[in-house]
């Protein structure tokens, strides 16, 4: 039989990995200095955008990211750290612990991965900054349809001209 330490451990493990294989993005932030009840507000808010902070030992997200083949990110791994397992929208997931960073200031941002792009500090706080997905959609949509938009400006000038001409040559053959 296992004890108890071991089997916590294992489990733990094993969860990081899943969560590895499921998320999309994963943070790492230091929460030294943090309070327990601001952790607990990140928590929440964090539970919103489909993003879960897990805290582990080292040790064990260590051994669970060089398994999954993310040794890169294993050197962010020091202190006490948290992982940050996101789902869905990095981008408004790095934008949220930016603000609580800038809120609570304790909170640091040290890396982690994005798809197989490794991120660094810098790079989370540009992912903060650019725009929310709908913002970016009709930003994309107004680039595709000015063209269109021209053309048919264009075309109607055309057509609005000859009218005009032909109305300038209408009364010029009546008077």
């Amino acid at each position: 039989m296992k004890k108890l330490g071991l089997l916590f451990k294992e489990i733990s493990e094993n969860r990081i990995k899943n969560n590895l294989k499921e998320s999309g993005a994963v943070l790492i932030v230091k929460y030294s200095g943090v309070s327990s009840p601001d952790l607990s507000t990140l928590r929440q808010s964090l539970k919103g955008i489909d993003a879960t902070l897990f805290v582990v030992k080292n040790s064990v997200a260590r051994r669970a990211f060089k398994d999954s083949g993310l040794e890169p990110v294993v050197k962010s791994i020091d202190g006490p750290c948290g992982l940050l397992f996101i789902k869905e929208d990095p981008v408004e997931t790095s934008r949220v612990l930016c603000n609580f960073q800038r809120e609570h200031g304790k909170l640091k941002l040290e890396g982690g991965f994005f798809k197989d792009r490794i991120l660094e500090q810098k790079d989370i706080v540009t992912l903060s900054r650019l725009p929310a997905k709908q913002v970016l959609r009709a930003q994309a949509v107004m680039v595709l349809k000015s063209p269109i938009t021209g053309l048919v400006i264009v075309l109607n000038q055309t057509l609005r001209k000859f009218v005009y001409c032909l109305e300038q040559i209408k009364n010029k053959k009546a008077s």
